[in-house]
């Protein structure tokens, strides 16, 4: 396994504080239904409408910018992962539309590598955050805080995510292609979310945990 290690940022992504012992006596079926409706009804919702093309790459961690309803990564150049090994914003003037996407780069050189292979620069699951995929809950995604693993870019939710992810890196990307295949691709992020954070995965940690597991990991 080729793994490139990669610069750091401060915030995290999903499972974030939320504890592992929801109380047994809130009923589960109820707070499903309540979050699957609070989903529909924010059916107008820019984050929402930009983050679920009706194409293969739904879901996908896209914001709405000036004219375009769909930014990959906020703008930032998915090439320069694999030709600059850092992140960097690409130009609104240089783009493509890639499945009702708009990807950005810095330059037209990035811009023809794109067009020629987009699938080979195509972060995993959607862009979201790698460590938030293990739970099967497609959330957060920061640009500047990535791996590059056997040729292919993760992206994560901050510096504590990262640091979850890197403690198994095979196992974690294990079960987020497992969570991304069976339940996330081709759904809508926000449903998908909020199943997960209510049935959660069994092998489900909060936050607290995984900071621990992270503290002590590195203290060997």
């Amino acid at each position: 396994m080729n793994l490139i290690p990669t610069d750091h940022s401060a915030s995290a992504c999903a499972p974030a504080r939320a504890r592992a012992d929801t109380p047994a006596r809130t009923p589960r079926a109820v707070l499903a239904t309540a979050t699957l409706l609070a989903a529909l009804m924010l059916g107008g919702c820019s984050a929402l409408v930009a983050q679920n093309p009706t194409s293969a790459l739904q879901p996908v961690n896209a914001v709405a910018d000036g004219n375009d309803a769909r930014v990959m990564l906020a703008g930032h150049d998915v090439v320069a992962y694999f030709t600059l090994g850092r992140h960097a914003l690409g130009l609104a003037n240089i783009n493509s539309v890639y499945e009702g996407v708009t990807f950005r780069f810095v330059n037209e050189q990035h811009k023809a590598l794109f067009d020629a292979n987009p699938i080979k620069y195509l972060p995993q699951y959607g862009g979201y955050c790698a460590n938030g995929m293990v739970y099967g809950i497609p959330w957060g995604g920061d640009a500047d805080t990535w791996v590059m693993v056997d040729g292919k870019l993760y992206i994560n939710g901050g510096a504590s995510s990262k640091a979850a992810f890197l403690l198994d890196v095979p196992g974690h990307i294990k079960l987020a292609d497992k969570y991304w295949r069976e339940e996330a691709q081709g759904r809508n992020s926000f449903v998908q979310r909020g199943k997960r954070m209510v049935f959660r995965v069994p092998h489900y940690k909060s936050g607290e945990e995984l900071d621990r597991l992270v503290k002590a990991a590195a203290a060997k």
